[in-house]
């Protein structure tokens, strides 16, 4: 199974590297990251980067793509040669997928029109103006296309792909090999969990979370 995680500059760091920790331990995997030009590609915050092996244009074709949301989506969107490649890759895909507001980059290259997708809980109200429901849920399956909430969510979504392609006991075993059993300390993972002033302050900061550029 070739896998190939897009990298761009302020994505989200754990939005990539989640799922690239459990879909990388499935027997015969093979991860590619690839970008518009090869080397390092600079995470939202600033104080980490991930090296892209392969530019673009030397990766035509995926088993399985995954698109990692963050702050630099925004720029993405108009990018008419990143969503041409990503219309590009689709084609040859089993599996087109996202993690937080990579989704809203699989619309805008009109993948998901018509479709049930998710994305960030912030964002979920730009899905519809690109031809898309937007489903409240923290993973989104709609024939080939499987989307994840914010961030961490791509961890849960890596797992769903795992059992559907390797089966359940793969992907239980990937769960415990990386000790995937989380126990936050607070119910605040959710604005429906957590304390309206908590999220009432993430609402009033949505561009610093979401982008603006």
């Amino acid at each position: 199974m070739r896998t190939v995680i897009l990298l761009y500059d302020r994505f989200t760091a754990l939005d990539a590297v989640g799922p690239y920790e459990m879909l990388a331990a499935v027997p015969g995997a093979e991860v590619v990251f690839a970008a518009e030009r090869p080397g390092p590609v600079r995470t939202d915050t600033g104080f980490l980067s991930l090296t892209a092996e392969r530019s673009l244009a030397e990766v035509t074709d995926a088993d399985l793509l995954l698109v990692p949301g963050g702050p630099g989506q925004v720029r993405q969107m108009a990018n008419a040669k990143l969503l041409d490649w990503l219309r590009a890759v689709d084609a040859t895909t089993t599996w087109t997928t996202s993690v937080c507001t990579g989704s809203l980059l699989l619309a805008a290259a009109g993948l998901l029109a018509g479709r049930r997708a998710t994305t960030h809980w912030l964002a979920h109200d730009q899905l519809p103006a690109l031809g898309v429901t937007a489903a409240a849920e923290r993973v989104v399956f709609d024939g080939k296309y499987a989307t994840a909430a914010g961030v961490s969510a791509g961890m849960d979504l890596a797992l769903h792909l795992i059992g559907r392609i390797a089966g359940d006991q793969v992907a239980q075993a990937v769960q415990l090999g990386t000790e995937y059993a989380p126990e936050p300390p607070y119910r605040a993972g959710s604005p429906d969990t957590a304390p309206p002033a908590v999220v009432a302050a993430l609402r009033a900061r949505g561009r610093a979370v979401l982008g603006d550029d």
